[in-house]
């Protein structure tokens, strides 16, 4: 029988990595050390494969770390956190298998432990399962989008089985084929069988004949329905072992579980007394969309999964999601007599940690450096694909950046098999709209321009160059290689070569709720190869399914919730290898909104840290982000469908609000320079310090600040934001009763103290509206700005705090938050600026906008100040948005 060259350098890799740990405790080996044993483990082996690819994985693995994480507990539930190391009888046999499956599969064995680790704390906020009485807990896991949430639930599963949780349910999204993917995991990973009907062979942890396989109700092609679990004749008490079902977030599929579990299990007073249940809700935040489809409505699939929960005397529910903000909107308060309490984490929350090796937001969108080389701007999308068409609009062609994101695709995946991932997948997504025909159409239009570069290089590919570049694809794909990949490691011409290859492999795939094609990596595994794929897709595409070595994403979608955005970004995840080749092609606007949610999301993680050392229990924070400043941003399109005008509560606490929408109009930006003159000539009612870019002003009382804002001008879109920044401001005055005023200047750019002018930060906008301007991020500062001012004590404890953080993390960042400097402050913050607009078709423009920024210390959790959001605000501070309920490819 032939090896399975996939399978084959698999085993060899997880190999090396289980020698080196080994033989290298808690140090790390040089890449001569993972050379030698390499060589030799393979003349032992008699492994012939790409032995750099295995060398360069194993270095990687050995040096990969992971952190604990950090959980928020309700301290006044009656519950003990220790009941899993008081309990003396457990034995671990699947939480074992898991993680020795995991290392199998080359995961970094301090990531495998750290993993161990986590789920051991988790475990221990649910309740112990053996315990008498009647009992429910609710948490939530927060992770990061494609870094390992699905691992992480699998690991807990494992663990609550060895201690005796019977019946455990995974609710996994909306569609059939995230539902098949997380099946086929949970099968490697857990049950040790395939539940393909058609060949139930002994898989992944069930390799060792002695591994005691768990029963599934669902299979890899079939949900759960109600009919075949009372064909079977089954109930959940017949097993001595465990019971997992896997199903999707449907009414009807909840309901049929709901109605079977109610007439075979439940006994006297519809209640089943003897099973301890354990519910994973993956993609919790989706259950809350505002989705006029019957099937995903959220009140009723919220109903359907508390009766459920309900039909059990002991339960735990765990919702799962990178997305939290919808699941933190659950009132925690709510109570139904039917289906019982709301589905708000109200004993635990917990925060995981990413593994070092990560490649999230963080990199895609706040590091400069990295930001600039993966991140390219869609600019030519609307005259072909507008944002806002319609179902039966006609395309006439593809943007020539989508044609120019194929080519860099393609030889991207050339130059990943020069160095040696011949046998790892490598993908490329394309998301430019929620309708099936003309995702359809998209497809088509690659179709054809792949089979023209096919064509091209299969005439050209071994051709010299100089008749090769009289090809107009070769140029194009040659042109695609300097843009993007000159400094990847490999001429040209070595890259020209394998362009045959690459071809001949792509696959290209329509993702969508019709469609008939499956993106189904684990078919090209069982045969021994790779798959190159193209896929095209919409909401299908975007949530949940893991899109295998993806390398290109092409976006152009104007969804602007924080929640659809973030699970739209696919790209992140584990590059390995080829992080210097993963392109984001996104809109400006976009690609702005990503940064700025990147931003929020860790914002909210830093206050679940600070929250934790405050003592304070989930409902707290619950209440914070139910009233953080960006919650209407959130929520926004759910709330305003009626038009009217809503008032919120809003907590600006450790936050910042920036004067981002800025007027054009001369005459204000000139009573606004004549301002700043008059309030630096009083030096604010204190003494100006030089910094080293601009000067500070300590203590100024609160009064000075307040008037100061109220003579600000601001554009009338911004007018409500001003107020709320003074208003906060004011509420908390008997606490800061001083702030801090930073006048921030370039030295070179203008500066005039003589004359109180500020020298000009550059800030480079995509055009002009017809009086106002929005600058990137909805920045105003510049990072590090918040520094200015602090002595060198606090600059140190800030430092310090974000080497705690990195210590934890195990990972480095290059730059310090501002949220750090924020902290150490301790007070408020006014920083004003002049900032110089520059366009692109205007690049050397000299208009001068002054802007300010208010920045609030972190801790006053219950510090709130109404606020009234009305259609038109909404609409500027979110533009025309993508709504979920016409988004075709749901699943029927």
């Amino acid at each position: 029988m032939s090896i399975n060259p996939l399978e084959e350098e698999k085993n060899f890799t997880s190999s090396l990595i289980t020698t080196l740990t080994n033989k290298y405790r808690g140090e790390t080996p040089t890449k001569e050390n993972v050379v030698e044993i390499a060589n030799k483990l393979a003349e032992i082996q008699n492994y012939n494969g790409n032995l750099q690819t295995c060398v360069d994985e194993a270095r990687r693995s050995v040096v990969t770390r992971m952190g604990g994480g950090t959980s928020l507990v309700n301290k006044e539930a009656n519950h003990d956190d220790e009941w899993v190391s008081k309990r003396e009888n457990i034995e671990w046999i699947y939480s074992s298998a898991y993680e020795q499956f995991l290392r199998g599969e080359s995961w970094p064995p301090s990531v495998v432990q750290s993993l161990s680790d986590v789920n051991m704390r988790i475990l221990g906020h649910l309740q112990d399962p053996t315990s008498e009485g009647q009992w429910d807990r609710r948490g939530l896991v927060i992770g990061h989008v494609q870094s390992g949430k699905t691992a992480n639930y699998m690991g807990l599963i494992a663990r609550a089985a060895d201690a005796q949780y019977k019946f455990i349910i995974v609710i996994a999204g909306i569609h059939n084929n995230l539902r098949k993917q997380t099946q086929e995991r949970i099968d490697e990973g857990f049950v040790g069988r395939s539940s393909n009907p058609e060949n139930r062979a002994r898989i992944g942890v069930g390799l060792d004949p002695r591994y005691p396989c768990p029963a599934t109700l669902t299979n890899i092609n079939n949900d759960f329905s109600k009919s075949t679990a009372e064909q079977s004749g089954w109930r959940i008490n017949d097993f001595s072992k465990p019971i997992i079902i896997v199903i999707k977030k449907n009414v009807s599929t909840l309901k049929s579980l709901h109605n079977w579990l109610k007439d075979m299990n439940a006994e006297e007073g519809d209640q089943i007394s003897d099973v301890p249940m354990l519910m994973i809700d993956d993609e919790a935040d989706h259950a809350s969309i505002n989705t006029n489809k019957p099937d995903i409505d959220p009140t009723r699939t919220n109903s359907m999964i508390r009766k459920i929960l309900k039909l059990f005397d002991k339960s735990c529910y765990i919702g799962y999601t990178a997305t939290p903000f919808a699941n933190i909107f659950i009132n925690p308060k709510a109570y139904d007599e039917e289906v019982r309490e709301e589905l708000f984490p109200r004993d635990f929350i917990y925060c995981l940690d990413s593994p070092s090796s990560y490649f999230g937001p963080e990199i895609v969108f706040l590091d400069d450096e990295t930001n600039s080389r993966i991140v390219a701007p869609i600019e030519d999308g609307e005259q072909y694909i507008p944002l806002s068409h319609k179902k039966f609009d006609t395309i006439p062609d593809l943007p020539p950046s989508l044609y120019s994101a194929i080519n860099g695709f393609i030889v991207a995946r050339a130059i990943r098999n020069l160095r040696g991932h011949g046998n790892k997948h490598c993908s490329m997504m394309v998301n430019v709209s929620r309708f099936v025909d003309i995702q359809q159409s998209v497809k088509n239009f690659i179709s054809l321009h792949t089979k023209k570069l096919h064509n091209s290089v299969k005439a050209n590919y071994a051709m010299p160059e100089n008749i090769a570049l009289q090809n107009p694809h070769m140029q194009a794909l040659r042109e695609a290689f300097l843009a993007n990949y000159a400094e990847c490691g490999f001429e040209w011409r070595k890259v020209k070569a394998e362009l045959f290859k690459v071809l001949e492999s792509l696959r290209l795939y329509v993702v969508n709720s019709k469609s008939d094609e499956a993106l189904d990596y684990k078919k090209y595994e069982k045969d021994g190869h790779a798959l190159t794929a193209l896929a095209v897709g919409g909401l299908s595409l975007s949530r949940g399914l893991t899109i295998e070595g993806l390398c290109t994403s092409y976006m152009y979608r104007n969804t602007r919730t924080y929640d659809t955005l973030m699970q739209m970004g696919r790209w992140f995840g584990y590059r390995s290898g080829y992080e210097d080749l993963c392109k984001v092609y996104l809109s400006p606007d976009s690609a702005a909104w990503y940064a700025y949610i990147a931003n929020a999301s860790e914002e909210l993680r830093q206050q679940i840290k600070k929250m934790r050392r405050d003592g304070l229990n989930p409902e707290k924070f619950g209440l914070y982000v139910k009233s953080h400043p960006d919650s209407l941003l959130i929520t926004a399109a759910n709330k305003m469908r009626s038009g009217e005008k809503i008032f919120v509560k809003q907590n600006l606490s450790g936050s910042i609000i920036e004067s981002f929408i800025l007027p054009t109009d001369e005459s204000i930006n000139e009573k606004n320079e004549n301002i700043i003159k008059e309030f630096w000539k009083s030096g604010f009612g204190g003494k100006l310090k030089k910094t080293e870019k601009g000067w500070t002003v300590q203590d100024v009382p609160f009064e000075v600040i307040e008037k100061f804002l109220i003579k600000f001008q601001t554009h009338k879109l911004f007018h409500e934001k001003k107020e709320d920044a003074i208003n906060f401001l004011q509420e908390i005055s008997e606490k800061y009763p001083k702030g801090d005023v930073l006048l921030i200047s370039m030295e070179n750019k203008g500066e005039n103290e003589k004359l109180y002018r500020l020298g000009t930060q550059l800030r480079t906008v995509k055009s002009i509206e017809t009086d106002y301007v929005r600058v990137r991020n909805r920045r105003v500062a510049t990072q590090g700005d918040e520094r200015l001012g602090l002595t060198n004590r606090q600059k140190r404890e800030a430092e310090e705090a974000k080497i705690l953080k990195e210590e934890k993390q195990e990972k480095e960042a290059k730059t310090i938050s501002d949220k750090y400097y924020r902290e150490v402050r301790d007070k408020p913050l006014l920083m004003i600026h002049v900032l110089r607009i520059e366009t692109e078709d205007d690049p050397k423009s000299k208009k001068r906008v002054p802007a300010f920024g208010v920045s609030f210390p972190p801790g006053d959790y219950e510090t709130e100040i109404e606020v009234v959001a009305n259609p038109v605000l909404l609409d500027i501070m979110l533009g025309a948005t993508d709504d979920p309920d016409e988004e075709e490819d749901y699943d029927a």
